[in-house]
């Protein structure tokens, strides 16, 4: 993995990009601390062309986006017409809101619009991927929903945006997960997995937490992943604070 492989993704410092003075005033720190590229996802109402304006202004890519889940599964065209104003290629179908996993029809139903709305999108010379919570470790037919979702769809159509914190907490091996989605999963979501002294578990910058990292990255770049994007769901203090931490601890240990 090189160092401008790894992203930010823009979900961590929502509050801090809720207008575009916020946004832009948000990128510069990123870009100080040395991020070259970031995911879209969680920022205010602000037109496409002027958060690529603001983002070109900082020089920094995106790389991905998350985009609304309804209109990924009812409207992919609109999401064809987002990334084309920003100028990406790659978004994720963020969380199967509305969804009841209990439910088999209704799983069915969503991946077969999935698997219909990333079609649209590869038309379009573009990637649908799908983003994990540990909802998706819920059994179907003996096995996690999860692999379900990837077993019932095409590759083409639909690749893996793993969550390594998720796949951790809904009790799979993230090693393994990625290791499955090897040549289908473009991008992965960094996020570390750790523990309060009152033994609750929280989200924590990369490398305080006790994801094998090391391992992960490795897997991850066999099978021909292409963005690393640091995400934390919740931090201590400021998030962006958090985000330097993180991408401290990659640049000294985990990039090549």
């Amino acid at each position: 993995m090189k160092l401008s492989q790894v992203a930010a993704q823009l979900y961590t410092v929502r509050d801090q990009c809720q207008t575009a003075p916020a946004l832009a005033a948000t990128a510069k720190r990123l870009r100080g601390i040395g991020y070259t590229a970031v995911q879209v996802s969680g920022i205010g109402p602000i037109p496409a062309a002027e958060v690529v304006s603001i983002m070109q202004g900082e020089g920094l890519k995106i790389c991905a986006t998350h985009e609304p889940s309804q209109q990924i599964l009812d409207e992919p065209e609109r999401v064809v017409d987002q990334l084309h104003k920003l100028g990406c290629n790659l978004t994720a179908y963020p969380y199967p809101a509305g969804i009841d996993f209990g439910d088999a029809a209704q799983v069915m139903a969503l991946v077969r619009k999935l698997d219909a709305a990333g079609a649209v999108l590869r038309a379009a010379g573009m990637q649908l991927g799908y983003h994990n919570h540990a909802i998706e470790f819920v059994k179907l037919q003996g096995a996690p929903v999860l692999d379900y979702i990837y077993a019932h769809t095409a590759p083409e159509n639909l690749v893996g945006e793993i969550d390594t914190y998720w796949i951790h907490y809904g009790g799979g091996d993230v090693v393994e997960w990625v290791r499955k989605l090897r040549g289908r999963q473009p991008f992965i979501h960094l996020k570390d997995y750790g523990f309060t002294t009152e033994n609750k578990h929280k989200w924590c910058e990369i490398g305080a937490g006790t994801l094998p990292f090391a391992r992960i990255i490795t897997e991850a770049e066999a099978g021909g992943c292409e963005w690393f994007i640091v995400e934390q769901d919740t931090c201590p203090g400021d998030p962006v604070d958090s985000l330097r931490q993180s991408f401290d601890y990659i640049k000294a240990n985990l990039v090549s």
